[in-house]
């Protein structure tokens, strides 16, 4: 009996220490995750290093590191960048009125008689849309303008997650597989088991991440040399903002090009807008509509439609890092429910695979 109490009372107080620290790591939620999916998309990279230069760990690690600097860190940062020139730009467009919401709704409206009829049968007051529209653009050209500098370039947070990760990251690349066979042993769920869902979790992570990133830079890329060789401006922030939208299956990037190619038709400018709608549907829409399912959906083995919802969900609870969580949360669910039936309860799958036999109908000769 006294035995039993203590177990049962080291295991509340394992329960809430655990907790607590879990608590404790809340405010570098993000450095941790992040340096968790570096150390997972360069492992490969690390074992090669490590196998070519035995015994020297750091050295590999450190190279290991300045490979995902190279190819991830920097251009990530001269992306911000420029997007936040940009956004200072636009900011000062529609200060000085030569950009105006007011007046292109003005021209919507005219172009599109059929938009005001809908409108009125709805009980929809088109003024207070053009309000509305008048208002989003300043809040958010102003935001643009006064913190997005401070978010990508200025602010002592920023640099200090950046170092904070990449610290982490390195220790995780150098004792990832330590760690991994620590966590084996302190977890109660069996060694197989825990084989089996670690291994899903980095394949999730890694398909979802080189999935996702690699659809949404090739769309925005895409939206932004569309948006430059017709001359609209701003090009590479409507570039930027396709591709994180583009994170989003199935309708991302079209939430940039579609609204402006119906302007473009407003305004008379039918052949940009009319080049803009083909290249949108049948080249950005088509890279979403080919590369994700190759890339993400293949690789962690869920269905198309489990994606976006999971992908959503994840936007909804855990913001920018939801693309990752949210389909990595759903490719668990899946794993600990066949690990749930092919353990808990095998003659359903026995079952299932067994072919139906019928009678036979008589010869009726």
């Amino acid at each position: 009996m006294q035995a039993k109490l203590e177990q049962r009372s080291f295991l509340l107080m394992l329960v809430v220490v655990t907790l607590l620290f879990l608590y404790l790591l809340k405010p570098f939620f993000g450095a941790v995750f992040w340096a968790c999916v570096i150390a997972l998309l360069f492992h490969p990279l690390q074992l090669r290093l490590s196998k070519r230069w035995s015994g020297r760990d750091n050295m590999a690690a450190l190279a290991t590191l300045a490979v995902c600097m190279a190819l991830c860190i920097l251009p990530a940062v001269f992306v911000i960048t420029s997007f936040v020139q940009e956004g200072h730009a636009l900011y000062e467009r529609v200060q000085t009125g030569k950009l105006d919401p007011a007046a292109i709704m003005e021209k919507l409206k005219t172009s599109f008689p059929l938009v005001e009829s809908l409108f009125h049968r709805l009980n929809i007051d088109l003024e207070g849309v053009k309000a509305l529209a008048t208002n989003a653009a300043v809040t958010s050209s102003r935001f643009l303008a006064q913190n997005a500098f401070q978010l990508g370039q200025g602010t002592l947070s920023f640099f200090a997650s950046l170092a904070l990760m990449l610290y982490l990251a390195f220790f995780l690349l150098r004792d990832g597989p330590e760690l991994v066979r620590m966590l084996v042993r302190a977890l109660p769920l069996g060694d197989e088991r825990e084989y089996q869902l670690f291994g899903k979790f980095a394949e999730v992570t890694r398909a979802t991440v080189k999935g996702n990133l690699v659809v949404a830079a090739v769309q925005g890329a895409l939206g932004g040399l569309i948006f430059w060789a017709l001359g609209i401006p701003g090009a590479l922030l409507w570039g930027v903002v396709m591709m994180m939208l583009s994170l989003i299956p199935v309708v991302g990037a079209s939430l940039i090009w579609g609204p402006v190619a119906i302007y473009l038709l407003a305004i008379g400018h039918w052949t940009q807008g009319i080049i803009l709608i083909a290249f949108g549907a049948l080249v950005i829409g088509l890279v979403d509509n080919l590369l994700r399912p190759l890339l993400v959906g293949r690789d962690t083995k869920l269905p198309d439609y489990l994606v976006l919802l999971s992908t959503l969900g994840g936007f909804a609870l855990f913001g920018i890092n939801g693309f990752v969580i949210g389909p990595l949360i759903a490719a668990l669910f899946i794993a600990f429910w066949q690990i749930f039936s092919e353990e808990f309860n095998p003659m359903a799958d026995a079952k299932a695979q067994e072919p139906e036999t019928r009678p036979q109908a008589e010869d009726p000769q």
